[in-house]
């Protein structure tokens, strides 16, 4: 069908819609017919489509439904050389010239004869470029990743045979398809990697990420999972507020539980193989049956990547006996770099090299740190048209450069400390990794949900606060009253408030002393004067998706949140007192 749609060697074929068997098709059809399968993420404007199918010089662009097809037919008559547009999920609301629905596509490729196609696959090489992703880059226009047919198929082989998945003849590995597939991790571990193993691939509904992915879960109850970290750190931000509910009798249990739990498995991961009898008790009693409220209980390889997560949420699933295992890559290493295992990790470690990928740190510093740096098989090709680019990314010894900065332990673990981009330089010249000290705000305050560091050039450090709030279900958005475990903190407090706008615009006063109280704790512990937070203010609304502050796989966007908020940042920084 692409074919006969006209699909010309080396075109995109853009893919706009949520996880579906359609995605799928439409992505390996396009590969197979000598195109480039592009994903474009849901959440893009217009404008961001335009941008990523022209790059790509797109024939075809398949959507999901009337409202992603309203993005392409508003930026169609700038596309030169696109040719056809197909919908899947739902009815054409009207017909127009070159839009097929599904099933009209379906039906297009029926006279193109066998031998046609088959020409055209025998025709592809290994090292010839079949998928684009394009990287949401923090700073200026995405670039198009170009990953090769050899670069997919040995990394999907490599990781799953790493992480120990079954291949389908022996036993059947079962996942959930829910993080968005224009990004590289769905990709390798619900495309190539089940492909490679006959994993079994069940969608979840479109609203996952806002809350039906634990209900699509426990129907499911999959063998491996891959979480972002805010996914899981909504799981446990649920959980607790469950807890909060119990008798003191089952919180008294279940906290029993979890203290043999941490110190059982970190036992383990220190090498002790010996299972102590209350920690059987507790996974009688309290494990068991968390995992199955989870649709857990059949998983063994549960995963984080992508972004950055806090050890406290890595502690509170290893008290539950649930390792939550961290892996570490990038698009341009066709996702996985390194893998934790469950009898191989560290807590706040991204675990070991892949088998025949390698590690450089460059330029480490006296303590060992310096840049990341890759090699191997996984590595892509470059970024399409962008040679400038390419070459900043790889250099003349074939060694990506991550731009994380990171160390190895005497065991060979990989440890990353922060981003070199990220880094906050003061104007007294010390070099700042934003996330531990973030990360160590929003653990002495609960009611926190982001934290986002400043000072770059400037005389002293200050944050940007957000509280714990309800969000929409439908749109994402944050709203304005308390979360459930917020409004307990606020109570325990004696402040009467439950919207984050009566705290502010009052000044609550429990609440600002409770804030600087965990301010002032965390800069107790902080390495130098400089490393210390001297300011912070409230936000009225929460990041997230919807506003722009986070990106598709929940990272925080500095230079996003920056920009919105300079008039709070330069208030900062107007007082001419530096704050004693």
């Amino acid at each position: 069908s692409c074919l006969q749609l006209g699909l010309q060697r080396f075109h995109g074929v853009g893919i706009l819609g949520f996880n579906s068997a359609e995605w799928f098709i439409a992505d390996i059809g396009a590969i197979l017919a000598g195109g480039f399968a592009v994903g474009i993420y849901t959440t893009n404007s217009p404008e961001a489509c335009h941008y990523v199918a022209e790059n790509c010089s797109a024939n075809i662009i398949v959507v999901e439904n009337h409202k992603q097809l309203q993005k392409i037919l508003e930026i169609e008559d700038r596309l030169p050389h696109l040719k056809g547009i197909v919908q899947y999920g739902e009815e054409i609301k009207e017909k127009r010239p070159n839009l097929y629905s599904w099933r009209e596509f379906m039906e297009l490729g029926r006279d193109v004869p066998d031998s046609r196609l088959r020409e055209i696959i025998a025709a592809q090489k290994p090292t010839q470029c079949c998928t684009l992703i394009y990287t949401s880059g923090t700073t200026g226009q995405p670039k198009g990743a170009m990953l090769s047919h050899d670069n997919l198929t040995w990394t999907a082989a490599v990781a799953g045979r790493f992480i120990a998945l079954s291949d389908a003849q022996e036993r059947q590995e079962h996942v959930v398809s829910y993080l968005p597939l224009s990004h590289i991790a769905a990709q390798m571990c619900d495309i190539w990697a089940a492909m490679t193993f006959g994993v079994q691939v069940y969608f979840a509904q479109p609203d996952a990420l806002k809350g039906s992915l634990v209900e699509t879960l426990r129907e499911v109850r999959p063998t491996a999972f891959l979480g972002v970290p805010r996914v899981w750190e909504k799981m446990e931000e649920k959980m607790k507020s469950v807890g909060m509910k119990a008798s003191a009798f089952r919180r008294k249990v279940a906290s029993w539980a979890k203290e043999v739990g941490l110190q059982t498995n970190l036992k383990r991961m220190n090498g002790y193989s010996e299972v102590p009898v209350n920690f059987r008790l507790a996974r009688q009693l309290v494990f068991r049956k968390v995992r199955k409220a989870l649709g857990l209980d059949r998983c063994s390889k549960c995963y984080t990547g992508a972004a950055p997560i806090t050890r406290d949420t890595l502690e509170f699933f290893l008290s539950l006996n649930i390792p939550v295992l961290e892996l570490y890559g990038m698009s341009e290493s066709s996702g996985p770099h390194t893998i934790s295992l469950p009898h191989a990790f560290k807590l706040g470690s991204c675990g070991k090299e892949l088998t025949g990928c390698h590690t450089l740190i460059h330029k480490p510093d006296k303590d060992g740190i310096g840049e990341i740096c890759f090699s191997g098989r996984h590595i892509f090709m470059g970024y399409l048209n962008m040679e400038d680019k390419t070459k900043e990314a790889i250099d003349e010894d074939g060694w990506l450069h991550s731009g994380d900065l990171g160390k190895h332990d005497k065991d060979g673990f990989l440890f990353i400390t922060g981003r070199i981009k990220e880094l906050i330089i003061t104007a007294g010249g010390e070099n700042i990794p934003p996330v531990p000290i973030e990360d160590a705000v929003k653990n002495a305050i609960p009611i926190i949900s982001n934290a986002m560091l400043v000072g770059d050039k400037a005389k002293f450090l200050s944050m940007l606060l957000t509280l714990k709030c309800v969000v929409d279900a439908e749109t994402g958005e944050p709203g304005d009253d308390l979360a459930p475990e917020a409004l307990e903190f606020c109570q325990k407090l004696g402040s009467k408030a439950t919207k984050v706008s009566e705290i502010i615009s009052s000044k609550d006063k429990a609440i600002y002393a409770a804030i600087q109280k965990g301010i002032s704790a965390v800069n107790e512990g902080a390495v130098s004067n400089a490393q210390k937070v001297q300011k912070w203010v409230l936000l009225e609304k929460d990041f997230s998706l919807f506003g722009g502050e986070l990106g598709p796989t929940m990272k925080l966007r500095r230079p996003v949140v920056s920009q919105k908020y300079r008039d709070q940042i330069a208030q900062f920084y107007t007082d001419i007192e530096t704050p004693s």
